[in-house]
């Protein structure tokens, strides 16, 4: 797939047998057609946008949190591994759950999932609590995660780079924005962290709306597909079959740049806040220098998607990413405080590897049935290779006293992460590697 397919019209035919009976059908059925697939269009924005805020509203009150709950760095160091771990775990559920109730209907319980888990997790008292809710809300972000490539694949076969672009978008733009006003907001709200996690639940509540509609009534057919009777799911394709997708060596490639680019990702959102803070950058500076980082995916998570689809290979937009990570660690190890605006550009800059990869999950497989199971595996695996790299971060600072040894591992592991890349970005499928 190295460019996104044309739409085109097909040319009117003539009716030389009799009256077209067809004809008021049609007009019946583009009705309800357009209004779901709109429906399904804001639903994907909605839920984008929710899938960041649980952990990057933490990773900004990640000090207060940790005063609240009396943890040391290395139980703090746990908590920033959380997310991957539940990812892994919970996001190979995702399409035997689609299989059995339909991606909407689980998109939606990952949506309710999400507002309850904010809700509860500031007020679940102790440690151990707040790691539990955590973790249902996280439980609700792993299926939505997997089910996205799924979900645009199979409704917009020949938009996958721009609506990936406007997920990874919206995504950037919640991670962002839970960044920049989480402290200011929470001193808005009285000055306790408390409600400055729990408000974040209001957001997600709102993406639960449209995926009830979503799921309540019929799938829209494909945007590029023949016309079918209102109301009636999208045509099956031919199912893949059961890839080995372990003997495919991109669906491995994949993974491991997925895990490696979340693993700098999770550190970031994690970690970076307080990196600042001990350099002596004042707490809403440090919050606003992570929104920064974070609001560079919004224009880019866009940009990248559209143009990873019409190169017949995507490596040389890993290097460039990976190039800009370097730098951004090199900075923050010399001069933290003094350049810290070039290094929240430069590192945002980096991120933006997570928009790649999931333009390549949607490229690197033929049919709908391959895009699940190559999502699922390698966001599934990459979450697990992920879930060192946090807590390691949150040990090392802890016995060497400072960020040096942090920094240097963060900029070790972009070096495998541009390698891997190189070779995911390849233009060959999966179902080619791995078929019976």
């Amino acid at each position: 797939m190295a460019r996104e397919e044309t739409r085109t019209t097909p040319p009117p035919t003539v009716n030389v047998t009799g009256p077209d009976r067809s004809a008021p059908d049609t007009a019946r059925t583009a009705g309800p057609r357009t209004w779901a697939t709109r429906l399904l269009v804001v639903g994907i924005v909605l839920a984008a946008v929710n899938l960041r805020p649980a952990i990057t509203s933490l990773g900004a009150l990640l000090e207060e949190v940790r005063d609240g709950l009396g943890m040391s760095g290395s139980v703090a160091g746990l908590l920033t591994a959380v997310p991957p771990l539940c990812f892994a775990v919970f996001g190979v559920t995702a399409p035997r759950l689609a299989r059995r109730f339909g991606p909407g209907a689980v998109v939606c319980a990952g949506m309710a999932a999400i507002t309850a888990g904010l809700l509860i997790r500031p007020y679940a008292g102790g440690t151990a609590g707040f790691l539990a809710a955590s973790a249902l809300a996280l439980m609700g972000i792993a299926v939505s995660n997997v089910l996205m490539p799924v979900i645009v694949k199979r409704w917009f076969p020949d938009r996958v780079g721009s609506m990936t672009g406007l997920y990874s978008m919206a995504l950037a733009f919640g991670t962002a924005i839970a960044a920049a006003v989480t402290v200011p907001l929470t001193g808005a709200l009285g000055g306790g962290w408390q409600p400055g996690l729990a408000v974040w639940a209001a957001l997600a509540a709102t993406a639960v709306v449209p995926w009830i509609l979503f799921a309540r009534t019929s799938a829209p057919t494909p945007v590029n597909a023949p016309d079918t009777a209102a109301g009636e799911q999208p045509a099956r394709e031919e199912p893949a079959g059961r890839l080995r997708i372990t003997r495919s060596p991109t669906a491995w490639a994949l993974a491991v740049f997925f895990g490696l680019q979340a693993t700098a990702a999770y550190i970031t959102m994690g970690w970076m806040a307080q990196i600042f803070r001990d350099a002596g950058v004042a707490a809403d500076t440090a919050g606003l220098l992570l929104a920064v980082t974070m609001v560079m995916g919004v224009p880019l998570a866009f940009v990248i998607p559209r143009l990873a689809t019409r190169l017949p290979h995507q490596g040389p937009i890993v290097l460039v990413l990976g190039a800009c990570g370097l730098a951004g660690y090199a900075g923050l190890y010399l001069a933290p405080a003094a350049g810290a605006w070039a290094w929240a550009l430069l590192l945002g800059i980096a991120n933006c590897a997570f928009p790649l990869a999931l333009t390549m999950v949607g490229m690197r497989a033929r049919t709908g049935p391959g895009v699940a199971q190559l999502s699922a595996f390698a966001q599934s695996t990459g979450y697990l290779i992920s879930i060192p790299g946090p807590l390691l971060v949150g040990v090392l600072y802890q016995h060497s006293g400072g960020w040096g040894l942090p920094i240097a591992l963060m900029a070790a592991l972009l070096i495998p992460q541009i390698l891997v890349g190189f070779l995911a970005g390849r233009n060959r499928t999966v179902e080619d590697e791995a078929t019976r």
